[in-house]
């Protein structure tokens, strides 16, 4: 009888251990603190600040089960997944696309003026309308509508 209960008793304790599995590190709130006129914007024409307006200062809840937040981040039903991007690739291959028009657009250049490092950018796809890309841990950028804006965990 002794040794049934002291089975029984590890076996409670092995199972709580793993119930409680660390979130992803993505996990929880990013407020916007900064935006800079994205580099592939014309330089002709300052883009409209009144959505950059809107979001500054704001916050982003990304939960395993949705993400919450201003037009257009919030998310019902995210379908996480992390990617590694080249510089190429971040901002839906923007630094790609303005490399095919002028071969002098150095997509690493790019990504670099705007705080990237190294030859692979981590980034999380939501399945939603936004995709997250990686400076670090606690900062993150998204491109919106001709701005880079950059999100910090709080």
């Amino acid at each position: 009888m002794k040794f049934a209960g002291t089975v029984c008793l590890l076996v409670a304790v092995g199972t709580a251990g793993t119930a409680a599995a660390a979130d992803p590190f993505y996990i929880g709130t990013w407020t916007f603190t900064a935006a800079v006129v994205a580099p592939w914007a014309d330089p002709q024409r300052k883009p409209d600040g009144t959505e950059r307006e809107r979001l500054m200062g704001k916050a982003v809840v990304l939960k395993a089960n949705g993400i919450s937040g201003p037009r257009p981040f919030a998310c019902a039903k995210p379908q996480y997944k992390l990617a590694d991007y080249g510089p190429d690739m971040i901002f839906q291959g923007a630094f790609d696309e303005m490399q095919r028009g002028d071969k002098k657009a150095d997509p690493k250049a790019l990504a670099a003026s705007l705080g990237f490092t190294g030859a692979s950018i981590k980034t999380l796809e939501t399945g939603c309308e936004i995709d997250v890309h990686f400076v670090d841990d606690t900062t993150v950028e998204v491109g919106l509508n001709n701005y880079v804006y950059t999100l910090k965990k709080r």
